[in-house]
């Protein structure tokens, strides 16, 4: 399965496909990476009840942020509130553990009905998965379940990187207060007034009169994209998967940020402030610029830190380990 171990994993989430996800597939987010480097079978939450009994080791269920109506068409609109989550992934799956998804208070902007479903949710899983350290102790805290992590990993089959650094500073998301837009830009003015952004879901009008940005892209056109950039940064509050940070030493740039995200403490450890220390982090930058020697020590480290701790080798040795630790 790709872990040296004949262990059959299922990872359930809101996607519409099933099976296997290729190493050549040109749209691999982070969800789908999991799928590839655990070689998962994904399923659709909505076909849980298609699958035969005891069909897996594990099953990991990412729940969807849309909880109130169903989520594939044919399913009348019925309410995944109702759907029998838990018993069919008991049915079908040894283990059973749920994936965080977003950062870690998000789910408490839903209803009380949805905030109670959710935790009674995780509270019926064996344990939990979660992005970052601080999740862990979030989440343990809150269930008493054992939580681990299930880091961010690339698929680097057919990526590209582009041979010219012609653009300079690439921020993290929107101007919006899950991703911290305009806190970004600011701290980017350090370095330059040449300023990018991705168009997200959540792009606000107006964004264009501010910075730039790239059009919505494929994951694969994302990463040759941004490795056309000169420097990263994202103090962003959403602390969550950490793919740009992760991204950003893939692509061999230095990227400013929160040391709450994973990604960016252990990628970029000399770029890393505590939380919103905005001060600090204008300084780096700005110290990135004036300073060559350190811009380059800093490309240096993150591409050490990502052969050491996150390209898929690394990945996958962890993930056996977790696996073997609730296997009986």
């Amino acid at each position: 399965m790709g872990l040296d171990e004949p262990v059959k994993i299922a990872i359930f989430t809101e996607g519409g496909y099933r099976g296997k996800v290729p190493r050549n597939h040109p749209n691999i987010r982070t969800d789908m990476a999991w799928v590839c480097a655990l070689d998962a079978d994904h399923h659709p939450i909505g076909t849980l009840h298609q699958v035969p009994d005891n069909s897996y080791d594990f099953g990991i269920i990412i729940v969807p942020k849309r909880r109130r109506k169903w989520l594939q068409p044919s399913s009348g609109n019925e309410q995944l509130l109702k759907y029998p989550i838990v018993e069919n992934m008991r049915r079908i799956c040894n283990k059973i553990s749920a994936m965080q998804e977003a950062c870690l208070w998000y789910w408490q902007d839903d209803t009380i009905e949805e905030q109670v479903w959710y935790y009674n949710l995780l509270m019926e899983m064996d344990f939990l998965f979660v992005h970052n350290e601080i999740d862990k102790h979030y989440f343990n805290g809150l269930t008493k379940k054992p939580c681990e992590r299930l880091q961010s990993v690339i698929i680097e089959d057919g990526l590209k990187l582009s041979d010219k650094k012609d653009r300079g500073v690439m921020i993290g998301g929107n101007f919006v207060s899950i991703y911290s837009g305009f806190d970004s830009m600011v701290v980017a003015n350090e370095y330059t007034d040449d300023i990018w952004a991705p168009s997200m879901g959540r792009k606000q009008d107006r964004e264009d009169e501010l910075i730039k940005h790239l059009p919505y892209l494929e994951w694969s056109k994302w990463i040759y994209e941004l490795s056309r950039f000169e420097l990263g940064v994202f103090p962003t509050q959403n602390v969550a998967a950490g793919q740009f940070a992760l991204n950003c030493s893939f692509v061999g740039i230095p990227c400013v940020g929160y040391e709450s995200v994973d990604t960016q403490r252990v990628l970029h450890p000399s770029l890393s402030v505590p939380h919103y220390n905005l001060d600090k982090a204008r300084s780096l930058v700005k110290k990135l610029k004036e300073d060559k020697v350190f811009y380059n020590d800093c490309i240096a480290e993150t591409k050490e830190m990502y052969i050491k701790y996150y390209k898929e080798d690394k990945f996958k040795s962890y993930m056996k380990g977790v696996f073997e630790k609730y296997e009986k």
